[in-house]
């Protein structure tokens, strides 16, 4: 009774959609990356670990509680799961989280001083939320990369409790994670970030 239905095949698609189109962008090379998508107060859908983004089909989701119960039979979440259930739990406003790792933001993560990545001056921070200048400053954290993903998360968590406007963030070494009211804002919010991130990155091989 846990497996997909119809019910589901809209976000299904809409998953299968983002992540083909973040493969093909580079973000998601061989079995990198996640995505997942609320489904109600207690359930998300979220792409299966080791799955191939660019060759994703529905037998690639899989249903997860946020308590971090596997509802799918015979199948395994990535082990970076609960980084997406602490955002569902603490905003209800997410409805969808991509985490991508793209060659930007991986080497981008591992040039950051201070632990955080700023963005400023770039046009194409308007294309955030709340941002109406290309002079306003975005602030992406940048967190240690930890293989005990519950404590990864719990730094996360705390910080996002200071820091309530934040779109996205960034895992040494690894990738980032960015999320909206759906899959296209999601998927929309990566898109803005990757070009962001590709730029910023130009800009120190410039400018030294």
């Amino acid at each position: 009774m846990h497996e997909l239905n119809e019910h589901h095949g809209d976000t299904a698609d809409a998953l299968i959609s983002a992540a083909r189109f973040s493969f093909e962008r580079g973000w998601m090379p061989a079995a990198a990356g996640n995505l997942s998508a609320r489904l109600d107060d207690d359930r998300m859908l979220i792409t299966e670990a080791g799955q191939h983004k660019g060759l994703l089909d529905q037998d690639g989701l899989m249903l997860v509680d946020l308590e971090g119960n596997v509802l799918s039979p015979d199948k395994q979440p990535s082990a970076e799961t609960f980084l997406h259930i602490i955002l569902y739990r603490r905003w209800p406003r997410i409805g969808a989280v991509v985490h991508t790792h793209s060659v930007n933001t991986t080497v981008l993560s591992r040039c950051a001083q201070g632990g955080q990545i700023q963005l400023r001056d770039y046009e194409l921070l308007k294309a955030l939320p709340g941002v109406t200048s290309h002079d306003a400053e975005v602030i992406v954290p940048v967190f240690g990369n930890d293989q005990d993903i519950p404590q990864l998360a719990a730094r996360v968590d705390e910080h996002m409790s200071h820091h309530p406007e934040l779109l996205g963030y960034l895992i040494e070494g690894h990738g980032f994670y960015t999320w909206g009211e759906d899959i296209a804002q999601a998927r929309h919010h990566a898109e803005a970030f990757e070009f962001l991130f590709e730029c910023e990155l130009n800009m120190r091989r410039l400018t030294p």
